[in-house]
């Protein structure tokens, strides 16, 4: 459980922050960038949970809580020690990647094929969903760089790039099932 009395610290005034093993690094390395960006798409979802109703506001709810989950996994480094740790770390598990497909594939069952590229837009909804997608690839390039510098947990890669899969079918759905998808006209504008 988490108990916050005191918001402010004055710890990390000269640049660098707490990761979640109590180790001091800068406020730009690559695991609190990499968590950092997965807690701007946690935010975005907020706004787009604001527009959702019935099973899509309850699945954006339960991402939202994976989202902590993810930003505590890639805020703890050396996955090695996780055994020896003094309490249990919290890791991104496969059966929650499993659990984002299985939801993708209902989702979209009842959606035609495209036959465009979809651009950003339609109901309110579907927008932000759309930006929530395009962060969620961002945070999902934070992920994969930290993987190649330093020691990340796969399963959290995953997550993100099938993540911004599923705010893609979502933001379909959000559309009413894909019939208020805004299509790409190829040169349209010339």
């Amino acid at each position: 459980m988490v108990v916050l009395n005191k918001i402010y610290t004055r710890t990390g005034d000269k640049g660098d922050t707490a990761l979640s093993n109590g180790e001091r690094v800068r406020k730009d390395s690559l695991r609190v960038e990499a968590y950092g960006a997965v807690d701007e798409l946690n935010a975005t979802l907020g706004l787009a949970r604001l527009y959702a109703t019935g099973p899509l506001a309850d699945r954006i709810a339960t991402i939202q809580n994976d989202l902590f989950d993810l930003g505590a996994d890639l805020s703890r480094p050396r996955m090695h020690e996780d055994a020896e740790a003094p309490y249990p770390v919290l890791r991104i598990i496969d059966g929650q990647v499993d659990r984002l497909e299985s939801e993708i594939d209902a989702m979209n069952a009842g959606l035609s094929p495209l036959r465009s590229f979809i651009l950003p837009g339609g109901t309110p909804l579907a927008a932000h969903l759309h930006l929530s997608r395009t962060t969620a690839r961002r945070a999902e390039r934070a992920a994969v760089a930290l993987a190649a510098a330093e020691d990340a947990n796969p399963a959290a890669v995953k997550y993100l790039n099938r993540l911004s899969d599923w705010l893609f079918v979502a933001g379909r759905v959000a559309n009413e099932n894909g019939a208020r998808d805004v299509l790409w006209v190829p040169g349209a504008s010339r």
